[in-house]
């Protein structure tokens, strides 16, 4: 079954269009018009279609919702209920009529994301930049120079101490063991909290010999209900196994870990968390994953964006960086500008200007590479105005998903902008 159409509503001949009630003048009207929306419902209709039951929601609302969820720094309960109060927003998701219920439940754009996939999410953003060609905000020679540079998306968890790894792991185990009726000897559900509460008053006292102590005897506790649980697991059903054996794997690694390993476990619900250090005063440490950020050198406008796991060393992500330019703007960039973070890299085919270079270089490329900064500006944007300081999105998944989608959010914020200050073609 197609997704459904308007043309399945029967009183819309008695009701006021859309476009007779607002004001056409309006940038996010003007920017409706701009998008290739025909290209999102192509690439996105194979997604959309149902075989049985009701019929599929339009790629354009899905689209469209995801746009400006992105564009706003809304979460899915938010960006649901705007739209249904901001007409604007209804026009741009493709509404000819004033709707006045819910477009789909906050909770079915999860399930969307992931049916579109990686690939999805980087066709909503090659369409913003076809569409900022189309709106003037970038020239085809933009798209000759890049700036690329790396940031860390962070992850939406709580800050990872041990005691608090430590007692989240024991609730998980005891929470499983009272799921399917397995009696323990001791689940520690009133010693525990008061412990991990105390690690965390003496480390902020600067009491290092006692916090080790409880943090001791508080690990010595969640390893008992662990070994117990591990004992039992027999007697639970098959199905539940495979999930019980999967915490009880990440339990035991954060029961193992010591202060200094690499690869650690950084929160139970979250494997993919890494601690990535930047270098800044502020924020010594962050967690969550690396992105890499491709810009244009004058306008700013994102031309691709790229989760990348592992913490890889910054020099070794520009060569996907450029190819997924190449791929999602239709051209490969002649010039790409970076920090010192990228020493020694060459990719075959683009000249590399890097800060600090001093040989071969002329007053035209002095300047480009003084324009380098330009691009902190935008990842600071990014996470104020965007969702990019903080992804609520689970799994690797969601980290190249969510990065994509900022980076859309990102230009759909800025042809706003540019489209509020240009004058309307009469």
């Amino acid at each position: 079954m197609e997704p459904r159409t308007h043309a399945a509503q029967t009183d819309e001949l008695a009701r006021p269009r859309l476009d007779e009630q607002l004001k056409m003048s309006h940038p996010l009207i003007r920017l409706t018009n701009l998008m290739n929306w025909e290209q999102i419902e192509r690439s996105l209709g194979a997604h959309f279609a149902s075989n049985r039951g009701r019929p599929a929601l339009r790629p354009r609302l899905v689209a469209g919702l995801l746009y400006l969820q992105h564009a706003n720094d809304a979460s899915d309960e938010a960006v649901v209920a705007t739209w249904l109060e901001n007409p604007y927003w209804q026009y741009f998701c493709g509404e000819t009529y004033l709707q006045t219920e819910l477009p789909i439940d906050p909770s079915s754009l999860s399930r969307w994301r992931k049916r579109i996939g990686e690939e999805g999410v980087e066709t909503l953003l090659a369409v913003t930049i076809e569409a900022a060609r189309a709106a003037g905000l970038i020239k085809k020679s933009s798209l000759d120079k890049v700036i690329v540079d790396t940031t860390v998306m962070p992850k939406a968890i709580a800050h990872p101490t041990d005691s608090r790894l430590l007692e989240k792991s024991r609730q998980h185990l005891v929470s499983l063991a009272d799921e399917h009726h397995l009696e323990l000897r001791q689940n520690y559900n009133r010693q525990a909290p008061r412990m991990a509460a105390q690690v965390g008053r003496y480390a902020h006292a600067k009491q290092f010999k006692r916090m080790r102590k409880a943090l001791k005897a508080l690990r010595i506790r969640v390893a008992r209900v662990h070994r117990e649980v591990t004992r039992k697991i027999a007697q639970l059903p098959e199905r539940a196994q495979a999930q019980a054996k999967n915490l009880l794997q990440r339990v035991g690694r954060i029961l193992t870990q010591k202060t200094r390993d690499k690869n650690k476990l950084y929160a139970l619900h979250a494997p993919e968390v890494e601690c990535i250090s930047k270098g800044k005063a502020r924020t010594p440490y962050e967690f969550g994953v690396k992105v890499t950020i491709a810009t244009t050198l004058k306008e700013g406008l994102v031309l691709g964006m790229r989760s990348m796991p592992g913490n890889p060393y910054d020099g070794h992500t520009l060569g996907e960086a450029l190819e997924q330019v190449e791929i999602l703007a239709d051209k490969r960039p002649g010039i790409a500008i970076v920090d010192k973070g990228y020493r020694g890299v060459q990719v075959q085919g683009v000249q590399i200007l890097r800060s600090g270079q001093r040989r071969g270089i002329t007053r035209t490329m002095k300047a480009m590479i003084k324009r380098r900064s330009a691009i902190e500006p935008t990842i600071g944007h990014m996470k104020t105005e965007g969702r990019l300081a903080r992804n609520p999105l689970k799994g690797a998944l969601g980290d190249a998903l969510h990065a994509v989608l900022c980076g859309a959010g990102h230009n759909i914020r800025l042809m706003i902008k540019k489209l509020l200050v240009s004058p309307v073609a009469s």
